[in-house]
């Protein structure tokens, strides 16, 4: 039976019904997973290693056999550890069927396969007896379970029922323990990622300047409930002032029973600066034996035991949790400082006294509701508070809008809209496709009294009609270009389908803003992004190739765009080529019937290992003013690149990128070709290396 699953093009905005594989879901999980970058984290699998070769040589010491439960087993690389290390038996669960038929090649091709048994279950669904899946509990608990925040995906349950059910008590753990790391830090920077901020614009006419605020709810709203978890070695430290020294919140033993129970911890520190307290930044860490002489920490450069040798990893990164408020506090000043979580996430809050906090309240999980939070991610409201975007947008306006414009936005949540009106259009309308958009929006506009003044539509470009708008017709159409379903850089055109769905709803002279877009692309050296999709072959001895076979048909299952959605900001790289114009978009004309195409070469101008191709939009406001979200600047001499941090760029990753051809081996360019296909708005692109 064909199944058919609904989507909207996030380019044309058509909804569109495609069959689907029964298996789709699982492939394309796998192919963007990040199995291939823990294999690449040298650091871990060197500290699991050892870490398991310890426990079966504390339960052997004891004269036990070592019977191994590994929960996750991912590709089975941990359980090969442990027979490796003389484990008599391991029990190997894997709940992603695909992941687990994977793992069972792995181990059979390592010749393990009659020292490991793969469960594809989920942990708790496993049963210990004659008939069940494991004879006996095991005496050596192994597990991955964790992410960025440490227990986002599950890993109190999992644990919980594991101690209770699957393994004796008092079993050896690896990780043996975890450690959970703060440090309050004042950010202007990080807080403009939580909420929209006052917004300045200098009105025309020496009329003063008006302040853009954010609602009341806005102001004081907890915000979302998911951690924002970035690449903390790539923050400035320009960009915050630590206001107390690192504080270890919690501990968990892996070792002994665990408990999924919310819980609140409390630290009691002084303030080492006087500031503005606006995120608490954290990490963790785990010790791999008892003695925590093996220990694998996600501590970033400035808190790092060895900051001139950290390891890369993408799979665990460094939280950024916002509070709820900003807290004024001065050095010296006693806080207590509560990390709160329950069974799947962590949040933080800060009080200021001496007096002892009561730890038995638990404040509630932080939810959002103003709506704002639900509608903008981290990235958005940044790029709304970019007062430099901000100032470039109101220049161009400046220059199209005038006392008698009909002017007409088409973004998600744009603030655009309130910018034209005070700078002077006699009518305002707001065209929001979503109903959560159009609430938000109707709450800033009610913020800074202009109810009425401009008016909000709910409803798709195709859907207006000249009735709407009073028989008017619009001589001014504005976009930022942003829309909360697009990904990459191009679904942005949106706008340009919008604008020609609205064709004759704008009068004969109408203006356009921005006026036109165009495609760059540049050939990259990326520090260490590249390991993301880098072949693994062997990873510490135990030969893991299928699994690089498994992502690659897993690419090639379904054609899928080919590039992928990345913020390189937090992602040095190094340009070997200058940025090239690929294809250009102009909003004055209706989007063409035809496909346009482009075919061309990048010449590689410095040396340097060609892992991929960046590719970005510049939006030219007006002849003079653009706007791009790629690169902030030219890049340097050396090819160091500054990327928008609002914006994720695309990034078309060669097949090989490990593959060392660089322009000292006879590399010397990069062939492309572009096609944009008008009827589904998809971007078609192939790159190759050339000599």
């Amino acid at each position: 039976m064909k199944t058919f699953c609904g989507r909207a093009n996030p380019t044309t905005g058509a909804i569109e019904w495609e069959e689907e594989d029964e298996d789709y879901d699982y492939h394309q999980e796998i192919a963007r997973s990040s199995y291939a970058d823990m294999l690449h984290d040298k650091d871990r699998n060197e500290k699991y290693h050892r870490g398991i070769q310890a426990a079966v040589c504390r339960v052997k010491k004891r004269g036990q056999r070592a019977i191994v439960l590994d929960i996750g087993t991912g590709t089975g690389l941990l359980s090969m550890m442990a027979v490796r290390a003389g484990a008599d038996y391991c029990y190997a669960i894997e709940v992603f069927k695909p992941m687990a038929d994977v793992a069972q090649k792995i181990v059979d091709k390592n010749e393990f396969g009659n020292k490991i048994k793969i469960i594809n279950k989920h942990s708790t669904e496993v049963t210990v007896g004659p008939d069940g899946d494991m004879s006996c509990r095991a005496n050596i608990l192994v597990t991955e379970l964790f992410d960025t925040e440490l227990i986002g995906e599950g890993a109190l349950p999992s644990y919980e029922h594991a101690h209770k059910y699957l393994v004796q008590e008092e079993c050896e753990a690896v990780p043996h323990r975890a450690t959970v790391y703060a440090q309050l830090v004042e950010s202007e920077r990080m807080w403009a990622w939580n909420k929209v901020l006052p917004i300045p614009i200098r009105l025309e006419g020496g009329k003063g300047e008006r302040v853009i605020v954010p609602p009341g709810d806005m102001q004081v709203c907890a915000g979302t409930p998911c951690v924002y978890d970035i690449q903390l070695n790539q923050v400035n430290r320009n960009h915050f002032t630590t206001l107390t020294e690192v504080m270890e919140i919690f501990r968990v033993d892996f070792s002994k029973a665990v408990s999924s129970s919310p819980a609140r911890h409390t630290v009691q520190t002084r303030a080492t600066a006087s500031g503005l307290a606006h995120v608490a930044l954290s990490w963790w860490d785990v010790d791999m034996d008892p003695e925590g002489n093996i220990k694998c920490t996600m501590a970033p450069y400035w808190a790092h035991p060895t900051p001139d040798n950290i390891q890369w990893r993408d799979h665990w990164m460094q939280c950024v949790y916002f509070l709820p408020k900003e807290i004024p506090i001065l050095e010296g000043e006693c806080l207590h400082v509560s990390a709160m979580h329950d069974d799947y996430s962590l949040w933080y809050k800060v009080e200021l006294g001496s007096d002892t906090c009561d730890d038995d309240v638990l404040n509630e999980r932080p939810l959002c509701s103003c709506q704002a939070h639900l509608m903008c991610n981290r990235q958005r409201f940044g790029e709304l508070n970019d007062h430099r975007r901000n100032e470039a947008y109101i220049k161009a306006l400046k220059t199209v809008v005038k006392p008698d414009s009909v002017c007409m936005t088409i973004s998600d949540g744009s603030l655009l809209s309130l910018f034209a009106h005070l700078l002077g259009a006699a009518q305002v309308y707001s065209l929001e496709i979503s109903a959560m958009s159009r609430r938000v929006m109707e709450k800033i506009l009610e913020a800074n009294r202009l109810t009425g003044k401009v008016v909000v539509f709910e409803k798709r470009p195709e859907q207006l009609t000249p009735v709407d708008l009073g028989n008017k017709q619009v001589s001014v159409l504005i976009g930022e270009p942003f829309f909360t379903t697009s990904l990459l850089p191009w679904h942005n055109l949106y706008f340009w389908y919008a604008r020609t769905y609205l064709g004759k709803l704008l009068n004969s002279e109408f203006t356009v803003l921005p006026q036109s877009a165009k495609l760059l692309a540049m050939v990259v050296d990326f520090e260490n992004l590249w390991r993301i999709r880098a072949p693994c072959g062997v990873c510490e001895g135990f030969n893991v190739s299928l699994m690089d076979d498994m992502i690659q048909n897993s690419l090639n299952f379904r054609e899928c765009q080919e590039a992928e959605p990345h913020p390189l900001w937090e992602y040095p790289c190094r340009a070997l080529s200058d940025p090239c114009q690929i294809l250009s978009f102009d909003f004055r004309q209706e989007v063409p019937e035809q496909p346009v195409y482009c075919t061309g070469s990048m010449k590689l101008l410095r040396s340097g290992t060609c892992h991929g191709v960046v590719l970005w939009m510049d939006y030219s406001l007006t002849n003079d003013i653009c706007i791009s979200t790629g690169l902030t600047s030219p890049h340097s001499n050396t090819g160091d690149c500054d990327w928008n941090p609002h914006c994720k760029q695309g990034v078309y990753f060669f097949s090989s990128a490990t593959d060392p051809k660089t322009l000292t081996d006879g590399l010397n360019s990069v062939a492309y070709s572009v096609t944009f296909h008008p009827e589904t708005g998809e971007l078609g692109m192939d790159f190759k290396r050339t000599s």
